[in-house]
């Protein structure tokens, strides 16, 4: 479509990819030529099943959705149910996808749309790194044919969620993450737009709260009293936020969200680290970038799966990721309210 940019999205779909997933949908400035999945907040095949049902959710059956590798490069795969619950959704429950996944290979997937257009697609990760590091071994001038790269992933100056010193997507698989970066800084690809990194420095002053959750609900046609309830603690869908069936899908699965975070990192809202790699990936101005060398330790002890940025320029290496170093988060939150609600307010099955 003239003037939209086209993008793929490679996720992990739990939680807060599922929100991604709807911002995606609900941005005019986006084509969204396929969606690609790789194993990390649950398991690979169980994140082609999400990705499908939110995409039917959203109306986008019409959107590919190609499963990719099941495991990380050398590593066992691990998950995060207890993020996420046992399927990925938290407590949502959506009808199984009619759709059936590509019969193609993701990283097959991400070197064809790139080569069809070349210079044009936008590739955003929002989970491990490893299906763009097969995607990489396999055409190596794939930076060259990319349009952009966006990733949610890393953290460069302050502490870890899944060790004191690693983000869960670096951690999932170290190996991915290091042989992606490595081929950005080979001699040539600095011609080339450096990945901007949304790591946990940026993603997590993006705090979704009940708060939110009701403004989003009213956005999207609820009743006042019913949207009250989705502001609650516990948040709760009734009347005609239960009615709607996006905003229902949105309150059960971030319940779950909620409850983590209460319990682990001291407050009943979710960081939503995905959408805000999305709507950056649209709008560059949401963030200020620090061009930066940046490396993955492979290593064991506590240094394991850490993203090294030399910020000071100590290796004198050129930049191969342009890291967010700030960000407008209540820029993004308002926007994720408005195009979220908006359209919730315009899916099938909404009150109108």
């Amino acid at each position: 479509m003239p003037g939209k940019v086209p993008v793929v999205l490679d996720v992990d779909t739990g939680i807060d990819d599922a929100l991604a997933l709807l911002y995606a949908c609900a941005s005019p400035e986006l084509e969204l030529l396929a969606v690609t999945c790789i194993g990390g907040n649950v398991d690979a095949r169980q994140v082609a099943e999400n990705t499908r049902a939110v995409l039917e959710l959203a109306g986008r059956k019409d959107v590919p959705v190609v499963l990719g590798r099941e495991r990380p490069l050398v590593k066992r795969l691990e998950t995060s149910t207890e993020t996420h619950g046992p399927r990925g959704l938290g407590y949502a429950e959506l009808s199984p996808a009619s759709r059936p996944i590509e019969p193609d290979d993701a990283a097959d997937r991400i070197i064809a749309v790139a080569r069809e257009r070349p210079g044009e697609v936008l590739l955003v990760t929002l989970g491990p790194l490893t299906n763009l590091a097969v995607a990489l071994e396999r055409e190596p001038t794939l930076p060259r044919l990319l349009g952009g790269y966006v990733l949610m992933g890393g953290v460069f100056g302050a502490p870890g969620n899944t060790t004191p010193t690693s983000e869960w997507n670096i951690h999932v698989d170290p190996h991915a993450a290091k042989q992606v970066f490595a081929r950005w800084a080979m001699p040539g690809e600095q011609t080339t737009a450096l990945p901007l990194a949304m790591g946990l420095d940026v993603t997590e002053r993006a705090r979704f709260l009940p708060e939110q959750l009701r403004h989003l609900a009213v956005r999207a046609g609820a009743l006042p009293l019913d949207a009250a309830a989705a502001g609650t603690e516990p948040v709760r869908a009734i009347g005609s936020v239960a009615a709607n069936p996006m905003l229902r899908f949105l309150v059960d699965a971030l319940r779950f969200y909620f409850e983590f975070h209460a319990k682990y990192d001291g407050f009943y809202g979710a960081f939503i680290h995905d959408p805000f790699a999305v709507a950056a990936a649209i709008d560059r101005s949401l963030v200020r970038t620090q061009p930066t060398f940046v490396d993955v330790e492979i290593g064991s002890g506590l240094g394991h799966a850490m993203t090294v940025g030399d910020f000071r320029g100590l290796l004198r290496r050129p930049p191969n990721v342009d890291v967010a170093r700030e960000a407008d988060a209540d820029r993004f939150m308002d926007r994720f309210i408005d195009r979220v609600g908006g359209f919730a307010a315009r899916a099938p099955g909404a009150a109108r």
